[in-house]
């Protein structure tokens, strides 16, 4: 990547969250595709996490955790833990594989399960695990495995 092209998408992302922050809801597949393609995709593996209200409103967007080139350690007590700071409702998690292929590992499906666990027993919804490669994002509920 040339530094200009990082300029570009450094630039992307605060725009991006601007307008998050301005229109917090979202309202779409389409509108969550945009968030994951200009704020999780990158040379290393980044774990990023949407609070959101009932009313699937954005309370928080964080990163969570940035690893390597191919893993990002993620641990299910603070993703919960800070999901009960905001009083959140929901949240949907985030992460990409910097190879370009979002096919979950067991490593991934097994986080998702703990995680969905702790929110299940505490009251909390999680709707999504979003995984994104090169160009292209795997739900893991769409994937059958949420």
């Amino acid at each position: 990547m040339t530094p200009q092209e990082e300029t570009v998408i450094l630039e992307a992302r605060d725009i991006l969250g601007r307008y998050l922050s301005q229109n917090p809801v979202i309202g779409s597949w389409q509108a969550l595709m945009d968030y994951c393609a200009f704020s999780v995709r990158g040379p290393i593996e980044r774990f990023h996490v949407l609070y959101l209200d009932r009313k699937n409103r954005i309370i928080s967007a964080e990163l969570l955790s940035t690893g390597t080139v191919d893993h990002v350690p993620v641990y299910p007590r603070e993703v919960i833990k800070r999901a009960l700071m905001l009083n959140a409702s929901a949240l949907i998690l985030i992460h990409n594989h910097p190879s370009g292929d979002p096919t979950p590992s067991e490593a991934d499906l097994s986080m998702t399960k703990e995680i969905q666990k702790g929110c299940r027993y505490l009251g909390l919804t999680l709707h999504d695990h979003i995984i994104v490669g090169a160009g292209t994002e795997l739900s893991l509920r769409a994937f059958g495995k949420l």
